[in-house]
């Protein structure tokens, strides 16, 4: 079985980190990525598809992405169903991020081949055992 998401697009708001009980950093974004066609109007769609990420990479994702800014997002689909204070079930479908690529040049002058990808040392979400406590 297969289940690979590869996204390129651009955040909607700056990124939201907060942390669980356990200490893991956790980081929701949205990333508004354009369909390859256009709709009868001539306007091309877009998708707006909701991330989380974890750990490490999700502080980095905290500092160095903001809105706007261009990034390639690798990694699961995941939906997942929880009851709301109203007893009613809710269904929600997201990205779990396992590498984010920071695509928009630095801040301060930067050319536009020159990027910031930190990927020395990242703890990446697939580390995460079932055993963690993760807030689903």
């Amino acid at each position: 079985m297969l289940n690979r998401v590869v996204l390129i697009g651009r955040l909607t708001k700056d990124p939201e980190l907060r942390y669980t009980p356990n200490g893991i950093a956790v980081a929701n974004f949205t990333l508004a990525v354009d369909r390859s066609y256009k709709n009868a109007q001539g306007e091309r769609e877009t998708d707006f598809i909701p991330c989380v990420v974890y750990r490490q990479l999700a502080e980095l994702v905290t500092n160095y992405l903001a809105k706007g800014k261009l990034a390639a997002v690798d990694g699961r689909m995941q939906v997942r169903s929880y009851v709301g204070q109203d007893g009613q079930r809710r269904w929600v479908t997201e990205v779990v991020a396992e590498d984010v690529r920071f695509l928009s040049p630095k801040d301060g002058g930067g050319s536009p081949g020159s990027y910031s990808e930190p990927n020395e040392g990242v703890a990446y979400a697939h580390e995460i055992s079932l055993e963690d406590d993760i807030p689903f």
